[in-house]
C-alpha cells in the first residue's frame, strides 16, 4: 500500500500529457500489488493466493522498469527511499511464495 501511495503521489508532477500514458500505467502497476495480494488472500485457497501473489511480484518488476524509464525521461526525481521500498517489497513477496509454497497443501 505503502508504495502505491509513494507513487500516486509522484506522478502527481509528470507531464499532464503523460496522463493516460506512463503515469496510467505506474498507477496502475502500483495499485495492482496489493490488490492482487487482496484477492488472492480473499480467494481463500492456497493455490489462489500464490497465484496472486506472483502476479503482484510481476506487478513489481513491470513497475520497477516504468518508474525508471520515467526517471530516465526526466519525467520524475530518482528517489533512493522509494527504490528501496521497491526492492523491499519485492524480497518479502519471493520471501512469503516460497514460504507457503513449501508448506504442505491441506
Amino acid at each position: 500500500m505503502k508504495v502505491a501511495k509513494l507513487l500516486y503521489q509522484a506522478t502527481r508532477t509528470m507531464p499532464r500529457e503523460e496522463m493516460l500514458g506512463l503515469t496510467s500505467q505506474i498507477r496502475r502497476a502500483a495499485v495492482s500489488i496489493p490488490s492482487n495480494i487482496a484477492e488472492g488472500y480473499g480467494r481463500g485457497t492456497t493455490k489462489d493466493y500464490l497465484k496472486h501473489l506472483r502476479i503482484s511480484r510481476g506487478s513489481v518488476a513491470e513497475l520497477s522498469t516504468q518508474y525508471e524509464l520515467a526517471i530516465d525521461l526526466g519525467m520524475l526525481p530518482r528517489n533512493e527511499p522509494l527504490w528501496k521500498l521497491i526492492d523491499e517489497t519485492d524480497r518479502v513477496l519471493q520471501g512469503l511464495i516460497r514460504s507457503i509454497a513449501r508448506k504442505p497443501r491441506k
